[in-house]
């Protein structure tokens, strides 16, 4: 989707338009066919596959992002400390490898894994691979890791494979926008498949039956070199630029705010191939970005480029009963 139709369709979904309406025969259709995909996995028509060790699948029912990539590595991070040794699993969007599935390390080309699995492989030194079948690229992290919990960074709709756990995110400012199917709004399924999952986290203000997913993150580092790191508070002094490709830019620029930069933002859509131009505005302010974008803005960046890394938190409560639940799926 182009960044027009992004802000277009942003627009429909969450600004009440009345244009969304036009859209409700499609929406009609796209909920049919949801209901009938549903209903074939149930019945056994349509292939899925179980695996031999836990999945965790990390997902939303909304288009565009709601935190999955921060809630995927600290669920990798958790699970290493309590001694689980999970591998990660990701579609890949926006990669362009001729074969799948594709392995992924800190150091693999972003045009080839996608931007999100390279990210997931720096943070967390797990073993990551990428693939539209993402049952073949479980099996092939099974194959040459240790694996004994797999999570999967969406896909919650992906049927194909099976899961013990899922865990929905739900952005805590859009919610589920005019509550419609595609296209005449966001949302993937229906709210009330939310009632099916094992958790619901909310990546903003969580509600009494969702767990609150905490942002957290107070420094930049420069592109180029990321031994150069800086407080986010000494931009504050210094007019900016800041741009974001995700799929609710709006989020990132709102975290600058909470530290008092002033900044000129540039809005981009989610996966966003970025050229020179696009990242260079014609004057010497500093660059911000989100580490998503840093990781496809290595080779065309300069020293005005620094992107602000975060991380998230869960709470103990929220561990302790994704351990139990997960000892009950995989044990009985």
């Amino acid at each position: 989707m182009n960044h027009k139709a992004s802000r277009f369709f942003d627009n429909v979904w969450y600004g009440q338009r009345s244009i969304a309406l036009a859209l409700l025969p499609f929406t009609w259709l796209f909920g049919l066919v949801v209901k009938l995909r549903s209903i074939g996995y149930t019945k056994g028509w349509l292939k899925s596959t179980k695996l031999s060790v836990p999945v965790i699948v990390v997902g939303n029912i909304t288009v565009g992002g709601t935190g999955k990539t921060p809630l995927v590595i600290w669920l990798a991070e958790f699970l290493k400390s309590t001694g689980y040794s999970p591998g990660i699993i990701s579609r890949g969007y926006g990669g362009i490898a001729s074969s799948w599935p594709q392995q992924v390390r800190a150091d693999s080309d972003v045009r080839i894994v996608g931007d999100e699995a390279k990210i997931l492989a720096k943070r967390t030194s797990c073993p990551v691979a990428v693939g539209p079948n993402r049952a073949d690229s479980a099996q092939t992290l099974m194959e040459h890791y240790q694996c004994n919990v797999i999570i999967s960074d969406d896909g919650l709709q992906h049927y194909a494979l099976q899961r013990d756990i899922e865990i929905a995110l739900v952005d805590g400012e859009r919610r589920y926008g005019n509550h419609y199917l595609l296209p005449a709004g966001p949302l993937r399924e229906p709210v009330e498949r939310l009632k099916t999952v094992d958790f619901v986290v909310c990546n903003g203000l969580a509600r009494q039956d969702e767990y609150a997913l905490i942002i957290e993150g107070k420094e930049a580092i420069k592109v180029l070199d990321e031994k150069q790191v800086l407080p986010l508070e000494e931009f504050k002094s210094t007019p900016c630029h800041a741009l974001a490709g995700l799929g609710n830019p709006s989020r990132f620029f709102s975290y600058l705010k909470k530290f008092n930069v002033s900044f000129e933002p540039h809005f981009f859509p989610d996966h966003f191939n970025y050229t020179p131009k696009d990242i260079n505005f014609g004057d010497n302010r500093p660059v911000l970005m989100t580490e998503k974008d840093a990781v496809k803005c290595a080779f065309i960046a300069n020293e005005k480029h620094w992107y602000v890394p975060i991380k998230a938190q869960m709470t103990q409560k929220f561990g302790l009963t994704l351990l139990s639940l997960l000892k009950e799926k995989a044990y009985g």
